[in-house]
């Protein structure tokens, strides 16, 4: 270890002391190491077996439930929770990680795409895990085939990891890898081959450019799909679901590989996050007995259908990003049999990505499908999505707009329902929950 190694971990470590007697978490203690020593996260994580979860949407909750399954199986498992998944927050949890007691040295990294090719310059890992690709922050990441190209530059740096692809998604089954690939994916009732929904993107058959059609189409451009033009279709797949057994706004039951499994969080999207958590424990070997004993922990995280009170109302946090992310979001909702507010908070920071033109692609004409007594709109870009909901036909008068997040806490804590759902992008999701925290509601992450 060199000179500039131990003074960056010495300072890295002392900022985090000094954060965490304050109080808070941040990403501000890798930051300070990287400074003193680039590659230190070379030294930080020499020895882990590491897991690496990335994709568009489902990052966060597939690395909390793939924690919480082997956290039963191997014990202490290094990972970052609160989606800090740039370099700095990866370094930062290299940093502040805890020994583990039975000496296996595993973590979990949620990493985001853009940065893969950069981190994976410094650690090893093992296993990639792919969830999917939608598009997504246009400014920063561009198309889905330049995002995917970001995924593979990463994976190509440890060619001897192998790759768990989703293998409902077509650009997981696009290109040649040097990487050993295993796909997951749902395999319920099939039906004759249809198109998608006229507005999927990722459906352009790879090898003759015909549109792709769907013997099941679970959402978006995921499913089973294939090309009548030519011999493309979906891959042999190595983890099964086979059942949807129950989904409700709150939980979900399923079968995978002969297995019944239940995780507390709703909607379809988040039991592709399940899929991809089993599949990696199985790829572990662990049995399906810890595996259930980790999901029956397991809780929503960081915003992603997590749960507190304003008042006396009870309240749901849910991210979203993105046209599917939101759709599947109001998809999810829309379970709910019971009366509630609705809130959206559009924020246009470069962590949300400043481009606002993907809310027109989200099927927000769901709430006129919804027992939804009032409508928030709330954050730096209030006026625009307060015209998004207006055009889907809901009641005008009953939309109220307020850029500052705690007026919105206002009118939830005052309103007559007794539940609410507040949907949030990135950068007001962590000043929302700042305010929560404030109340002590929540309580503080590395953000």
């Amino acid at each position: 270890m060199t000179i500039k190694t131990t003074m960056g971990i010495l300072a890295g470590k002392t900022a985090h002391f000094v954060l965490s007697k304050l109080g808070r978490g941040s990403t501000l203690p890798g930051k300070i190491a990287l400074k003193c020593d680039p590659t230190i996260l070379d030294s930080l994580a020499k020895d882990y077996e590491i897991v690496v979860v990335t994709g568009t949407n489902g990052k966060t909750l597939t690395t909390a439930l793939t924690v919480g399954i082997l956290k039963e199986a191997f014990g202490e498992i290094v990972t970052n929770p609160s989606g800090a998944n740039m370099i700095t927050g990866i370094t930062s949890t290299f940093l502040t990680a805890k020994k583990a007691k039975s000496g296996k040295k595993i973590a979990v990294l949620e990493i985001d795409e853009a940065s893969l090719p950069k981190i994976t310059e410094y650690i090893t890992p093992s296993l990639f895990v792919f969830t999917n690709i939608f598009r997504d922050q246009m400014d920063r990441y561009g198309e889905i085939y330049t995002t995917y190209q970001m995924i593979l530059d990463g994976a190509s740096k440890a060619p001897q990891a192998t790759i768990l692809a989703n293998g409902d998604s077509p650009l997981f089954n696009s290109r040649k890898v040097s990487n050993p690939v295993q796909f997951y994916g749902f395999d319920t009732e099939k039906h004759a081959p249809q198109l998608a929904h006229y507005n999927t993107e990722g459906i352009v058959c790879p090898e003759c450019e015909s549109i792709l059609q769907y013997k099941l189409n679970t959402y978006a451009n995921l499913g089973d799909y294939i090309c009548l033009n030519c011999s493309f279709e979906r891959p042999d797949l190595t983890y099964r679901l086979t059942e949807l057994t129950d989904i409700t706004n709150t939980s979900s039951s399923f079968v995978i590989d002969g297995q019944d499994y239940k995780i507390n969080v709703g909607g379809l999207y988040n039991i592709y996050n399940a899929l991809a958590a089993v599949s990696v424990a199985e790829y572990f070997g662990v049995a399906p007995e810890i595996i259930k004993s980790g999901f029956e922990k397991s809780r929503a995280v960081f915003g992603r259908q997590e749960t507190f009170k304003i008042g006396d109302k009870s309240c749901t946090l849910v991210l979203i990003k993105n046209p599917v992310g939101a759709s599947q979001a109001l998809e999810m909702i829309k379970l709910a049999d019971y009366p509630f507010s609705l809130s959206v908070l559009l924020n246009a920071n470069y962590a949300d990505g400043i481009d606002t033109s993907w809310i027109w692609d989200a099927n927000f004409e769901l709430i006129n499908e919804m027992p939804i007594t009032e409508i928030n709109a709330g954050g730096v870009r209030h006026s625009e999505i307060a015209r998004r909901l207006r055009v889907t036909g809901y009641d005008a008068d009953k939309i109220t707009q307020a850029e500052k997040l705690d007026d919105i806490m206002s009118l939830i804590e005052n309103q007559e329902t007794n539940h609410a759902y507040i949907l949030a992008t990135y950068t007001a999701m962590l000043e929302f929950r700042e305010l929560l925290a404030a109340r002590h509601a929540v309580g503080k992450e590395m953000a």
